[in-house]
């Protein structure tokens, strides 16, 4: 038991690391970083290493191997500045294959009127904006303690008439050391190209000599520059103690490296009853607004083949208050 605290407190000591150079706000895409899962949301996303459904697509795919037949998940998030994100995800259990996935979302906000310098009140037209994921994911137990999983997805954002997509992919692993129930997890997500934006709001009249005779105009594109994905390696650790055959306690904790931003930390923590009843907690470290979470769930069996999930988190974010997220799944 020492040797565990030891090396969850040097692990979560990396992830409060100050880098002196920093690439804060170099990235685009950000709504890859809003969490899925209320579940993990309550942890304080200390989640790498204990995700064990179908939010193991977002967070650690390696995950998927907990999946004994079928799972399907949805998350609602009710995100800053009236924002929802919506994420739904299915996957499948295939004996001697492994298990295969398949999961989208979705971030949307209302529509909005557009201004011009000439009419700073609004125009009376309005535009859109928006950014989703589709991605396919796989998973397979190698040996009895080593898992490996790897997700392909598919991500666009569009605003009004202009749009920017590309190809990514996410690996994971996750580890049982041997150590009663102490494993660790790896994960690497948003590993992919630039985007950059392109429409046909982009396309100009261009007269180079405009006031010094008379010229055809020519047709020309304005050039966006182009952004890179958020990428985020995560390591993580998680321990059951069991107080009772019916109560156990489980510890998370989770180091991650950002290559837009500081490094950052979360520790987290969730005490279930008779695996129905369930309250979390969690904390992260070294973020600019965010801090204390706090969740609870409920599982039930539907049927003798069918249990249903249902889980709540809140998380403070400083002075923009707090989001909530809301999730449901069912297990057959």
């Amino acid at each position: 038991m020492k040797k565990l605290i030891i090396i969850l407190v040097s692990l979560l000591a990396v992830g409060t690391v100050s880098a002196v150079n920093s690439n804060v706000g170099s990235s685009g895409a950000q709504f890859l970083k809003i969490g899925v899962g209320s579940r993990y949301q309550g942890m304080g996303e200390a989640a790498v290493a204990t995700v064990n459904d179908v939010y193991a697509m977002y967070w650690n795919p390696a995950g998927l191997v907990e999946i004994e037949n079928i799972a399907v998940g949805f998350t609602n998030v009710n995100w800053l500045l009236d924002i929802d994100l919506n994420y739904v995800a299915f996957a499948k259990y295939f004996e001697d294959i492994g298990v295969f996935g398949a999961s989208a979302t979705v971030l949307s906000m209302d529509d909005q009127e557009i201004t011009t310098f000439e009419q700073q009140e609004g125009t009376g037209s309005y535009f859109s904006a928006s950014s989703y994921t589709v991605g396919v994911s796989f998973a397979r137990q190698l040996t009895n303690r080593f898992a490996f999983g790897a997700s392909l997805k598919y991500i666009g954002e569009r605003i009004y008439n202009e749009k920017s997509e590309a190809f990514a992919v996410d690996f994971g692993t996750l580890l049982y050391v041997g150590y009663r129930s102490l494993r660790l997890g790896m994960s690497i997500s948003n590993m992919g190209p630039e985007m950059q934006f392109s429409g046909s709001d982009l396309t100009v009249a261009y007269d180079g000599l405009t006031g010094t005779g008379a010229n055809s105009s020519v047709g020309a594109e304005l050039k966006t520059t182009p952004y890179s994905l958020p990428m985020v390696f995560r390591v993580g650790m998680a321990y059951d103690v069991e107080f009772s055959p019916q109560s156990v306690l489980t510890l998370s904790g989770e180091a991650k490296h950002p290559n837009d931003n500081l490094q950052q930390g979360s520790i987290g923590a969730q005490f279930g009853f008779s695996e129905r009843f369930f309250l979390r907690g969690g904390y992260k470290l070294n973020y600019d607004e965010e801090g204390l979470a706090l969740g609870g769930g409920l599982s039930t069996n539907l049927s003798k083949t069918t249990k249903l999930q249902i889980d709540y988190a809140w998380q403070d974010f400083g002075r923009l208050e707090s989001t909530q997220k809301f999730s449901v799944g069912f297990s057959f």
